[in-house]
């Protein structure tokens, strides 16, 4: 989000950021925002999510996939349960403080710009009654597609399954499944959560469901050369890859490096900033294999330093990935799927070697799997040997790189930077103090209104009942015919 709030602030508007004392990347103090911070004790930062990841990491490396899935379902559920809990009691937190209310009355905001897969800047704009523009593709409980647009789960996979959109009968079940188990998600875990806090703070019967769908721009970080074609509505905005930015050179110390790789080239590998180092006895492999090639690696890897490094392998704590990316000797890119490598991987064409942990990031690599620019391999399985060969093939195989010079292509061949959708969207919002227009209205429509039941049942109704007349009728008359002329007969 920081890179729209720099866009918007070069483009002279006024930003304020709500912020907790606990936040992760928001600092109070920066040059291009006001920070206003609102007290908690407890948030999703480094300290929450670091327990999380090795519980995450030692379930999926354990026992077999049915007991896998099981765990990691009811690992995940908590999690989110838990962090929900905490953006709930930060949004009591600001209501029930009348100074801080007063004082974002007054300021009179023009659009509240806000991460939907959190709740509180969504019911903080119903509060204040001011338009309400998405920065992401995820809200509450899932993903942003499904809350709106027509999603059948015929071609369109959830989140998590594993499935593209060509789907055999069995993998419809396992897709159905999956949107059982988020709706239980939604239902009895989530929404409740933030549905109580509405009752509390807002009139009777406002639903927070409703409030989450009813958004003015739903900006998305996806395009359809990323994303499986689907149905979308006209307040969806496909912003995918509005980060990436040509090249900028490297520090010197990094481009000496990268320069002494030679004809053989660079690999890079960063799994993000969640995942600061995997199990030991992983990065022991990785390091073992990384040595074994005759490429330079830029690794970007904060843990224990791995015994088996070899010498061709830099570690950093930190990279410019984008830069990196962008630099002709870069050959392949050792990720975990996240959205903003996968992205970047793409403008950039260079093909990926895929690790998935969490949330997202198995769909991520699964789509370039698809179009043949990347190799997944899994947790449970990876060692020296697997990860090696899965390197080498991608480094050597020529169609990976192609492919994925392929997608960048697609991806660049735009009329419009995403960056500069994204921005003028936005400011459209402030111009006409929302997008109602674009706003589709089947969201607060009941289930059964909106799947037509009730006028099936008026059709049926309407044909069978005259039938069900006609044919009592005749019987009837057929009955009474039957009777006189059995007894003219006697």
């Amino acid at each position: 989000m920081d890179i729209l709030i720099k866009a918007l602030y070069n483009h002279g508007h006024n930003i304020t950021v709500l912020r907790t004392t606990r936040s992760w990347y928001t600092k109070e103090n920066a040059t291009h925002y006001t920070s206003v911070t609102v007290p908690v004790s407890e948030s999703f930062d480094e300290e929450f999510i670091k327990p999380i990841l090795k519980r995450l990491f030692a379930t999926e490396r354990s026992a077999t996939s049915v007991f896998n899935f099981v765990s990691l379902q009811f690992e995940m559920f908590a999690t989110m349960t838990k962090v929900h809990e905490m953006v709930c009691r930060m949004v009591r937190t600001m209501f029930e403080d009348d100074d801080l209310m007063q004082s974002l009355r007054e300021q009179q905001y023009d659009v509240i710009l806000t991460d939907p897969a959190w709740g509180a800047g969504i019911m903080l704009a119903h509060y204040l009654n001011v338009p309400l523009v998405y920065n992401v593709r995820w809200i509450t409980s899932g993903e942003g597609h499904h809350a709106i647009a027509p999603s059948p789960t015929s071609y369109i996979p959830k989140t998590g399954s594993g499935l593209t959109d060509k789907m055999m009968f069995n993998q419809r079940i396992k897709n159905l499944l999956f949107y059982v188990l988020m709706d239980i998600q939604h239902r009895f875990l989530i929404k409740p959560q933030y549905q109580a806090v509405c009752n509390k703070y807002f009139h009777p019967h406002v639903d927070f469901y409703e409030l989450l769908q009813g958004a003015d721009i739903w900006l998305m970080r996806v395009d359809f050369v990323f994303e499986f074609p689907r149905p979308i509505m006209p307040n969806f905005i496909y912003m995918g890859g509005f980060q990436c930015m040509p090249a900028n050179p490297l520090p010197q110390h990094l481009e000496d490096f990268v320069q002494g790789s030679g004809e053989h080239g660079v690999i890079i590998m960063s799994l993000g900033t969640f995942v600061s180092e995997l199990p030991q006895d992983i990065t022991e492999d990785i390091a073992a294999a990384f040595a074994k090639m005759p490429q330079k690696i830029v690794w970007r890897h904060l843990g224990e330093k791995p015994t088996t490094l070899g010498n061709n392998t830099l570690l950093v704590d930190w990279m410019p990935q984008n830069d990196l990316l962008g630099h002709p000797k870069t050959r392949v890119f050792v990720a975990h799927g996240g959205t903003n490598g996968v992205q970047e991987a793409i403008y950039h064409g260079i093909p990926v070697v895929g690790i998935p942990l969490f949330f997202d990031q198995y769909d991520n690599l699964l789509r370039l799997k698809e179009r043949g620019a990347a190799k997944m391999l899994s947790l449970s399985t990876v060692n020296e040997n697997i990860f090696y060969q899965a390197v080498q093939e991608v480094f050597t195989e020529p169609s990976y790189r192609k492919n994925m010079q392929r997608l960048s292509d697609l991806h660049r061949d735009t009329p419009l930077k995403p960056l500069d959708s994204a921005l003028f969207w936005i400011e459209f919002v402030m111009r006409h103090k929302g997008a109602a227009h674009l706003r589709n209205e089947a969201y607060k429509m009941p289930w059964y209104s909106y799947y037509s039941v009730d006028v099936v049942l008026f059709v049926l109704t309407m044909v069978l009942v005259p039938v069900f007349l006609t044919v009592t009728l005749v019987r009837w008359v057929c009955i009474r015919l039957h009777g006189r002329s059995k007894i003219k007969n006697e």
